[in-house]
Formats: C-alpha cells, structure tokens, sequence
C-alpha cells in the first residue's frame, strides 16, 4: 500500500503558517526506506515572520508574573505526558529509534520543564539590607526578549525541551529551527504549549535548512541563539552569531570514551557498553564510541563484548522485538559503511561485522548492524572521526595515565565514563580528566536537570551549558539596584554632596 505524503508546515503565533518558497524536503521513514512526508523549507521571510511575532509577544509575556508561567509550564508538563505515547510514535517513525527509546527521550525531556516549573525560585535575586549609610542592593534576572533554538535529528524532543521551557519561563520568547529529517514533533509540542494556556507566538516553530538558519544568526531582534549539532557547524553558529551581537551557545561533536580498569565487574561493564554504544543505533552525542582497556582487563571485555553484541536485534523501532533501529538516511548508513571498510584497511580487527547484519525481510530501510573493532589505534579514522553510527572501537593501554592522556588530548571532551571498584582511581579519572561530564560505573552520564550539560574544548563554544542554573544564567540578563530612600532630615537638611568615588559608610 502507498504511503500518503504529508505537508508538514510552521507553527507561528500558535496555528499552522505555510512558507512562503516552494521549497521542501524529505521526511523518510528510515525502517522503510519511504518518503513520508514532505516538510516545507522556509526562507528568510518566514524567520522574519516568526521573529516579529515573537518580538510582539514579548511586550506582555515579559510582565506576565513568575507564578502565571510556572502555572502554564506545569500544564505544558502534564500534557507531555499525557500525550507521551504519541511523541514516541511520531519520533520512532521519523528517527527509527525504538519507541521504549523515544520514550525515555520524552522522561528526560519532562525532567527539564519541571525543572522550570521553579523558576519563581530560580530566578529570584538577593538582597542586602543596609549595605551602607541607609543604601539596600538587590539584584534580579530579566528576560532577554526573542531567543532562538537550532537543533539536531538525534533527539528532536529532548534537546529542543533543553532550551525553550527554560528561556520560556525566565520571560523570553522562542523560535525553534527543528532538524529537517524529523520535524514534525515539534509542531505536536507547538500545539501542546497552546492547548498549555501559552500566549500566542510565545513558542514558535520555523522548519528549513541552512537558510533557515542564516536568517536567524543574523536577525536583528534575536537576542540569543542556542545550537546543538556538528563541531564544524557549532563554529560556524557561534562565529556568525557572536558577529551579529547575540549570545550563544553552540554544543558540539563529541568522541566518548569508557575505560574499562582490570579490577571492574568486566560483565557489568561489557553489558553497559553495548547498550552506550548502540543504544538510537549510536547517533547519540553521548553515545560511548571507544572504550579503552587498560592492562589485562582487555582479554577478558572483548570475550563478553563481542556475544552481547550479536545479541542485539536489528529491526524496525515501532517493533516490541527490536533493540536496534536503523540510521536516519540512506546518507548516514552509506557514511558509515565507509567507515568501517577504512577501518578494515587501516589494520583494526573487525570483532563484528554489523554489513553482514542483513535488514528485515523485504525491508528497504537504512539498517546496518552493530560494529565492533579491536586493535583500534590513536592515528586510525575510525577512532578520530565522530561516526554517529553503531560502531564501537576497543584501544588497549597499559596504565590509567595513558588512558586519561588518550582522551585529553582528543579535540572532543563532551563526556568520559570509567568503570572500576576503586574509589581512589575513580577520583583520579574525574579530577584529571579534560570532559565536561564525567561517569563513574555510568556510560552515558547526562545531568539531570538541576545540573548543566556541555563539554568542553570542541565539544562547546560559548560561556553556558544547557539547562540547570546555567540555562537560567543564558537566558536572563542581570540586573542590580541600588536604592537610597531619603528621610525627612535629610530632605529638609540636604544631603552632604561629595566628588570622590562613592564607598560604604
């Protein structure tokens, strides 16, 4: 039977707005290898459309009190939930990630919007009684007016959530660039907003590509821009944006590492590595690519890795049966099979074979099965490259020195993990080691939500993390008063007047 084809269009000021190009793109459904849809890609005008909707929506949301906001993210929560099953469908059918995996997306996702259910708390000041001669100081945190979010395929639920229930509630407006490949969760997420009690063109959802983009790095009435995607673009975003005045927040590539120590539970460690490494088929910016086994801890990982590995089920995400689904393009397997054919020729020993993982039966869908190398080395692509693909490298090194110079002096420090029973080698790993999320016996070790995420050297470019304090920090100016009320005395006498310098008296 043929697949109907869907228009997907923008959400801007709270109901549908067609683009004004013809211009579209794709949406496939990566377990079929179908066209699913096709989603309308805008052009400078629709930004600017969204943007002077935003723009008018703030005058009144900025003045709407912390408690109203608090009240509506509360209701947005619940409707999250409520509607969960469905964001999970909608995400499995146009990522391929399995729908258990979807929906923990979706948990975390929630996690954030309670998180900005407090920001009357969050987002209050302090205030110094008498800080000098009959002078009080308070400081407070004001929106900065229209911020935008660019943001990747990989998690078109969470990452987004990472962003505009925080800028949101601080007072701001929003206008999301979803990922082309996958956009239609975020209209479902405009529409709960709006059913939510939000305002109209508080949150709205501009659909495109690189032209998309461009007119929001450089338009005028956008304060702050916030991005998650490739090293090279996450440059390019925070170059260009920093130059148009915004503040910026640009998450970049990543090259997790998990080193497995010789005194680990090797049987815990094996099982949580194949679930970091293939887990969405590996397109995870915190996904585990390499593990690195230090000393005799090697011989005996690979001998658990390489069964668990061929354990795992490769099949569509919407099936129960499934642990793996396919990769979100035809492009993106292809990219892959590259890979793992230059890791063949560069030396490394090909553990698992994920060509050879042959997709469902009569299925035309992007599917390749999980790939594991041994003997992986420093200088080899495969170990370099951010693959974003189920592929897993094993590098051996003889000390926990050489482990932690290994990943200090990849370009990437998103996140780095450890497995081991000792305490003081656990401190050791956190303390030296150059990643701005550290996992100790925990592959995958994504804050929650009262803690910030990001990386460091090419993993993030800009001052904030995402979300947590620092997510408040990105999306408010600060602001302190100093106040002096005069008294009667002092208006019927008249204050001493002074040249210097004021100072605390």
């Amino acid at each position: 039977m043929k697949t109907t084809v869907t228009t997907i269009e923008h959400r801007i000021g709270g109901s549908p707005a067609r683009a004004t190009s013809t211009r579209s793109a794709p949406v496939w459904n990566p377990a079929t290898g179908e066209v699913q849809a096709e989603v309308l890609l805008g052009e400078s005008s629709d930004v600017d459309q969204a943007v002077e909707t935003a723009r008018r929506a703030f005058a009144d949301w900025r003045e709407t009190s912390t408690s109203h906001r608090a009240r509506v993210m509360f209701a947005f929560r619940d409707l999250v939930q409520r509607h969960a099953p469905e964001l999970a469908r909608v995400v499995a059918r146009e990522h391929g990630k399995m729908v258990s995996d979807a929906t923990g997306e979706i948990v975390r996702g929630m996690e954030i919007v309670e998180f900005a259910c407090g920001i009357a708390h969050l987002a209050k000041g302090e205030y110094s009684d008498q800080i000098s001669a009959d002078v009080d100081s308070f400081s407070l945190r004001q929106p900065l007016g229209v911020c935008a979010g660019i943001t990747p395929f990989n998690f078109p639920v969470m990452v987004p959530m990472w962003m505009h229930p925080i800028a949101i509630a601080c007072g701001n407006t929003f206008v999301l660039k979803p990922s082309e490949r996958d956009p239609s969760a975020s209209n479902l997420i405009a529409d709960l907003y709006s059913e939510a009690g939000l305002p109209g063109g508080v949150f709205n959802v501009v659909h495109g590509d690189k032209t998309a983009v461009d007119a929001i790095l450089d338009h005028r009435d956008i304060a702050a821009v916030s991005f998650v995607g490739s090293t090279p673009v996450a440059k390019y975003v925070h170059a260009r944006a920093t130059a148009a005045g915004k503040r910026v927040q640009a998450l970049g590539g990543a090259k997790n590492h998990a080193v497995i120590m010789p005194d680990a539970d090797i049987g815990f460690a094996a099982e949580q590595l194949t679930a970091a490494a293939y887990g969405s088929a590996g397109q995870r910016c915190m996904a585990i690519s390499a593990a690195v086994a230090v000393g005799d801890a090697a011989g005996s990982l690979l001998e658990r890795l390489k069964p668990a590995v061929l354990r795992l089920t490769v099949g569509p995400g919407e099936e129960d049966a499934s642990d793996m689904g396919p990769v979100v393009t035809a492009e993106a397997r292809d990219r892959i099979l590259r890979y793992i054919e230059g890791g063949e020729r560069a030396g490394a020993t090909l553990v698992v074979d994920g060509r050879k993982r042959e997709a469902p039966e009569g299925s035309r869908g992007f599917f390749i099965g999980p790939t594991l190398f041994d003997d992986v080395t420093t200088s080899m692509d495969i170990y370099r490259d951010e693959m974003f693909g189920p592929v897993l490298v094993v590098l051996r090194v003889d000390s926990l020195e050489a482990a932690i110079d290994m990943i200090n002096r990849n370009p990437y420090g998103n996140g780095a993990a450890i497995f081991t029973a000792s305490g003081s080698i656990a401190r050791a790993f956190g303390h030296h080691v150059q990643a701005g999320m550290i996992g100790i016996n925990v592959p995958i070790p994504v804050p929650m939500s009262m803690y910030s995420f990001g990386g460091w050297k090419s993993s993030l470019f800009g001052e904030h993390h995402v979300h947590g304090l620092d997510g408040i920090r990105f999306y408010t100016h600060g602001k302190v008063v100093t106040a002096r009320w005069p008294s009667t005395v002092h208006l019927t006498s008249g204050a001493a007047r002074t040249m210097n310098f004021p100072t605390a008296s």
